[in-house]
């Protein structure tokens, strides 16, 4: 019990994209961690900036709707 919950603690830290975009297509976040992991290490590290483009992006996403006020509130 203490397991799972320091795993999906961790996984909620830690920027959450997978979990953005496994819930997109409908794939696991943790076999698309896998499969990251794997391309990394075949392709040289070249999926890393593919994940910190959808990080910043996922960021602006986020700021973009806390700080949205509408015009009826």
């Amino acid at each position: 019990m203490v397991f799972n919950w320091i795993k999906n603690r961790t996984e909620q830290s830690i920027f959450g994209v997978f979990d953005y975009v496994g819930e997109r297509f409908g794939i696991q976040s943790s076999k698309m961690r896998l499969y990251f992991i794997y391309t990394t290490f075949f392709t040289l590290g070249s999926p890393l900036i593919l994940y910190f483009i959808t990080l910043f992006w996922l960021n602006i996403k986020r700021n973009l709707r806390k700080t949205h006020i509408s015009v009826f509130n």
